[in-house]
């Protein structure tokens, strides 16, 4: 059983950043692949970013490439989402998910989820 706990939302002017932290619980967290995704409001929940077990691997949508970082510290059970240059079409509740598969761009193969934490970018 993997626990999640995001923060770090809040509300920026376009072209700000914010960082999103994801705190997991349990022990075996180093064994999980990580994922973050948002859903903005009437929106079907999309896919952000994803990051491998041991962080070699990270994954982006295009939407976010470029602007966007992920990374994890296994040490602190946290993954991390740096979002740079945002724009208004980033506002959205954005989700950490855990899973220990290997489709990390797949919402459906994500087993554990955090109840999200609301980013909001003003033009």
């Amino acid at each position: 059983q993997v626990q999640l706990v995001e923060s770090g939302g809040g509300l920026v002017q376009a072209g700000g950043s914010l960082r999103l932290s994801c705190a997991a619980s349990g022990r075996t967290f180093s064994t999980y692949a990580m994922g973050w995704f948002r859903q903005a409001p009437g929106k079907e929940r999309e896919f952000v970013a994803a990051i491998g077990w041991s962080g070699g691997n990270t994954y982006f949508a295009d939407s976010v490439k470029g602007r966007f970082t992920i990374s994890r510290d296994n040490a602190k059970n946290t993954v991390y989402l740096e979002m740079n240059s945002l724009k208004p079409e980033d506002t959205a509740v954005y989700y950490c998910a855990a899973q220990d598969g290997t489709y990390l761009r797949d919402i459906y193969e994500y087993d554990y989820w955090g109840r999200g934490t609301q980013v909001t970018v003003s033009s």
